[in-house]
């Protein structure tokens, strides 16, 4: 197959989805778990440590702004983690993906149920936060359930571009030098800590065009009861993010895999 051809997908691709749904469901408790953990921990930590010391952010208290941002960077770590680590171990070290196209699934099929899976769990991890933070009473609106379909498409677009680096990883170790170079940076200049008005217009500039920048945009203000502004704008560049680190991880997997 030509590498750069446009994709074809079919609805094969669910049944990646579900095979990936079924393992998990084994673990899914722990899974969640661990997931909720790290979040929670900062969200305590920082939240409730640093609410006396300082004044209201963005017009809330400053646990209730680091709660709608923790919504969001649980969600990006998720999905990285699925289509790093997991996603990984099963094209390069188990070699699941090779078992699955002996049966009539081609490789785009399966990439595309490892994206769904991906941006599912991430799904359920962004989800899970957003109902602790709703039970402590940070969630100021009914407006808040629309941030479940922008959490899905933030776990796309994390799970895309984190199918990318799988697909040039030679190894595990490879991987943080994407936490640390790309994921790290975003959880700091991205608004989920502080308001990214804080930092120099450069580095605005560039905290603009990340991912993670347009989830927190339309998440938090959902989340204490205004309508995003541009919200269209954040929509359209998560989808473009999206669909184009799909493509672009799709041509890079089939040059390793279908040499």
């Amino acid at each position: 197959m030509n590498p750069t051809a446009l994709p074809r997908l079919s609805l094969r691709a669910l049944a990646v989805w579900r095979r990936n749904f079924l393992v998990w469901r084994k673990l899914a408790i722990p899974s969640l778990l661990g997931n909720l953990a790290d979040p929670l921990i900062y969200l305590f930590g920082l939240g409730y440590g640093l609410s006396s010391l300082l004044p209201q952010v963005a017009g809330v208290p400053y646990i209730a702004f680091l709660a709608t941002g923790m919504v969001c960077a649980s969600t990006m770590n998720a999905a990285s983690f699925e289509a790093l680590y997991s996603s990984f171990s099963r094209m390069h070290v188990q070699r699941t993906w090779e078992a699955i196209m002996n049966a009539p699934v081609s490789l785009d099929d399966v990439l595309a149920g490892e994206w769904l899976w991906a941006a599912a769990k991430s799904t359920l991890s962004g989800a899970a936060i957003l109902l602790v933070i709703a039970l402590l009473g940070y969630v100021a609106s009914p407006l808040a359930l629309w941030a479940l379909p922008v959490i899905f498409l933030t776990g796309l677009a994390f799970a895309a571009l984190g199918l990318i680096v799988t697909a040039l990883a030679p190894s595990y170790d490879f991987f943080m030098y994407y936490f640390t170079l790309f994921i790290t940076p975003m959880m700091l200049l991205c608004g989920v800590f502080f308001p990214p008005q804080q930092l120099p217009s450069v580095v605005q500039a560039v905290a603009a065009w990340l991912p993670l920048t347009h989830a927190v945009a339309l998440v938090r203000p959902l989340l204490t009861g205004f309508v995003p502004h541009d919200m269209l704008l954040h929509l359209a560049a998560l989808l473009i993010i999206s669909i184009v680190a799909f493509g672009i991880a799709l041509r890079l997997t089939r040059r390793r895999l279908l040499k």
